[in-house]
């Protein structure tokens, strides 16, 4: 298939003439800016929808390749680095979640100020990387496209961001750095045990884990570099502190992606990469990492509970959801697994419609400060329903998307029958309850509180662009909580190739 005959590429391709079009537009010129900005995400939503259509077709047609739709071109001969693509399960439902949040984002920044038509162009170039990342099978574009992800949010907080933003921009972009360097340092290693000796080295994902041809010694090094880099984009223990301030200084739609999109490159990337290409050290060392991202999920509920920022509040929440993640993946079984990815679309829309939100009501009060804040279901009840919606989905309530992701995810968890395994589980469980506390209190101060201010009682409700953005998102999040096998099914095969490598491994250590 030549490579511009493949869909895959357009999501790559949308987005660059996205900005090529926004390049074009005079400064001053806002409807065009709109313009480009919503067409670029509207073709892009088209794109994922036709996606998911075309994959299960396939799917369908008794098509069982590990990786669809894919194909391949030389793009560095010496190294054999090509731009190669492909999509499983996790892949499509990813791409439609990264779709849905960026539409999402571009209405809730149709008021951005100052530099919007600078702000799209930075907003698309991080949607670029993130697409690019998702469709590539080659460790290489991965890399590249990781890397063109996360550069654009020094720039996004920094120049349009609020509170300590420049500390808050510094902070997250040298943390992330940081991973990158024991992400490429991974990499580079994994390319040099690619392929047995006397066959060409390559750089293709799906050939390093068929050549098998990654010593188990070196495992033991090259596991952990590449689990802790992208484990430090998932908000991983001790790896998270870049977090909380980077969300609460970020503009509201970066926020949305950073949170809803970004963050899950960490756990994609920990799945994808490091224990599907080093099963062997994945269930030796599993139980670190464990343990690391256990302390996340209680770690983060409890401090959410004692911060009084509305952003920050969301952001420790994040890391908690977003350590169930890691933790689900290290279970090593399919139910686990399909839970994980689970929580990755539903935290990925619920975080995204907080933030939303919470930009909206700071954009109307200009405080994010709780405790100056009360009565806003009288006053704003589109906004207040939206809200509560959002945290009902957070503590997990039936219907919504919250509640079959984090069953999932606890229910393959405890099918481990050891102690160890169990009384993880057992102590992650408690954030649940934890979670409960925060997004109750939450939602009772600000919403059914007494007005603390009386200025907000003149305050406005939702405009038409911000029912549109967070509509959006809590449709989606009814409709996974309310049909969750339509996405079990596309997610659970995905996972077979790397639980049977976890297995066999296993075995052949005799664990």
């Amino acid at each position: 298939m030549m490579i511009f005959d493949n869909i895959l590429i357009y999501f790559v391709i949308v987005p660059v003439l996205t900005l090529a079009g926004l390049a074009l537009t005079n400064n001053k010129g806002i409807a065009a800016i709109r313009a480009v900005a919503v067409t670029g995400a509207t073709v892009l939503v088209a794109l994922a929808l036709y996606l998911v259509y075309l994959f299960l077709h396939l799917r369908g047609a008794g098509d069982t390749s590990e990786m669809l739709l894919q194909t391949s071109v030389t793009w560095y001969e010496p190294m054999n680095i090509k731009l190669a693509l492909g999509v499983d399960g996790v892949s499509v439902v990813m791409i439609l979640l990264s779709a849905f949040i960026v539409f999402a984002g571009v209405f809730a920044s149709w008021k951005m100020d100052p530099l919007p038509k600078q702000f799209f162009l930075w907003f698309f170039l991080l949607s670029t990387g993130v697409f690019g990342f998702f469709i590539s099978i080659d460790l290489f574009t991965m890399f590249m496209f990781y890397e063109v992800a996360l550069i654009p949010m020094y720039l996004l907080i920094g120049v349009w961001g609020s509170g300590n933003k420049n500390y808050s921009a510094m902070k997250l972009t040298l943390m992330l750095m940081g991973g990158s360097a024991f992400l490429m340092l991974g990499l580079i290693g994994i390319y040099f045990h690619s392929a047995p000796e006397g066959q060409p080295l390559t750089m293709n994902l799906l050939e390093i884990a068929h050549n098998d041809a990654i010593p188990h010694e070196w495992q033991y090094y090259l596991f952990p570099l590449t689990f802790v880099g992208f484990g430090v984009l998932g908000a991983m223990f001790p790896f998270h502190t870049w977090s909380p301030d980077g969300h609460a200084s970020a503009p509201t739609a970066v926020s949305m992606l950073h949170a809803g999109v970004l963050m899950k490159l960490g756990g994609y990337g920990c799945f994808r990469i490091a224990i599907y290409l080093m099963p062997f050290a994945a269930n030796e060392l599993a139980w670190i990492f464990l343990i690391l991202t256990g302390i996340s999920i209680v770690y983060g509920a409890l401090s959410a509970c004692v911060q009084t920022d509305l952003k920050y509040i969301n952001a420790y929440s994040s890391v908690s959801h977003c350590g169930m993640v890691l933790f689900a993946i290290l279970m090593f079984n399919t139910t686990a697994m399909t839970g994980a990815v689970l929580q990755m679309l539903s935290h990925g829309l619920m975080t995204a419609l907080f933030f939303a939100l919470i930009g909206m009501i700071y954009g109307r009060t200009h405080t994010r400060d709780i405790r100056k804040m009360g009565g806003m279901m009288h006053i704003m009840p589109y906004l207040g329903v939206g809200y509560v919606i959002a945290g009902l989905a957070s503590l997990g309530l039936p219907g919504l998307s919250g509640f079959v992701a984090e069953m999932t995810i606890f229910v393959g968890s405890y099918m481990h029958s050891d102690v160890f395994h169990r009384v993880l589980t057992i102590a992650a469980t408690t954030s649940i309850v934890v979670t409960a506390v925060y997004i109750l209190r939450v939602v009772g101060k600000l919403l059914f509180g007494e007005v603390q201010d009386e200025h907000h009682r003149s305050l406005t409700d939702a405009t038409w662009e911000e029912r549109l953005s967070t509509a959006t998102l809590i449709l989606s999040v009814v409709i996974i909580g309310c049909f969750p096998n339509f996405f079990v099914n596309i997610i659970a095969p995905s996972f077979e190739p790397v639980v049977s490598a976890l297995e066999s491994a296993s075995h052949m250590m005799g664990m």
